[in-house]
């Protein structure tokens, strides 16, 4: 019996041993797809002259010019929405973990409303975001589409912000009140300082987020041929550029619709990477 039992239990962690290979080969092997169809039907029309310039007449007919309008466009869009959602975030979060709290009702009906933001799919927040302009007398802009992506980009950053933010020992907190420290500077000045590089993180992963969304931005953003210049005009955005250009039966265009791709990519990484580099950087200064 003893030995069934010793055989059972290896044949069952084998199984278990074999589940998890497999899932990690699927993980890893669906980004390593993703990046080499990218790159592979993307990386031949990249040039200088694509990244630096805005399209010209006809570009999606095959005319020249490049998207560059496109890039600054979803940089700014992106980089905009997620000052404004951490604007609003940091201080839920800090309210809702250091003010108050944690496991107070105001606490778990913040966290079970942004649990609820966070599955609303972004069309339903570039809907909304296109009523509202409706509503006050505002036409597609970038400044209209920076509080749309905003909105979507506020409950991801708020949730992994708190799930940081809860990590944070509460020794720390009190160890500030002890000193005479109010719960605005403890919030502020310790908690936050002590999460820096999961807020970090959340930050970025909010950023990469936001700027890869389309549907948010459809009817809220617009689309021009010229460079981004005021919040007030319509802006180019990355994902709509490659949209636009796989929506083409041309093949030419189609490929620099993969090239766009591989560009917004390579902007998402390099977040991601910045994220990683930040929160080692930082995580020196915290206490473990």
């Amino acid at each position: 019996m003893k030995t069934a039992g010793f055989d059972a239990r290896r044949v069952e962690e084998a199984l278990f041993k074999c589940l998890m290979v497999c899932s990690t080969a699927i993980v890893v092997g669906t980004l390593a797809a993703i990046l080499g169809i990218v790159a592979v039907r993307g990386a031949r029309h990249v040039s200088l002259e694509m990244l630096t310039r805005p399209p010209e007449s006809g570009y999606f007919l095959g005319g020249g010019g490049g998207i560059a309008n496109a890039i600054l466009g979803s940089l700014f869009l992106a980089v905009g929405a997620t000052v404004l959602s951490l604007a609003v975030g940091l201080p839920v979060v800090l309210y809702v973990n250091v003010l108050i709290m944690r496991r107070t009702f105001t606490a778990r009906a913040v966290r079970f409303t942004m649990d609820l933001l966070w599955g609303v799919p972004s069309i339903v927040y570039g809907a909304f975001g296109f009523v509202l302009m409706m509503a006050l007398g505002l036409k597609a802009s970038l400044g209209a589409a920076i509080v749309t992506v905003a909105l979507l980009e506020l409950p991801i950053m708020v949730r992994a912000m708190d799930e940081v933010v809860k990590a944070v020992p509460p020794a720390i907190g009190e160890a500030s009140f002890s000193l005479g420290a109010t719960r605005v500077e403890t919030a502020f000045r310790v908690v936050a300082r002590q999460a820096l590089p999961g807020l970090a993180t959340a930050v970025l992963m909010a950023f990469g987020r936001g700027i890869g969304d389309t549907a948010s931005v459809l009817f809220t953003a617009g689309f021009t041929d010229a460079m981004p210049a005021s919040l007030g005009r319509q802006a180019a955005t990355l994902p709509i550029a490659i949209w636009q250009g796989l929506s083409s039966p041309l093949a030419e265009v189609q490929g620099r619709a993969y090239a766009a791709a591989l560009v917004l990519t390579f902007i998402v990484l390099a977040a991601s990477v910045t994220a990683h580099l930040l929160a080692g950087f930082w995580s020196r200064n915290t206490v473990k």
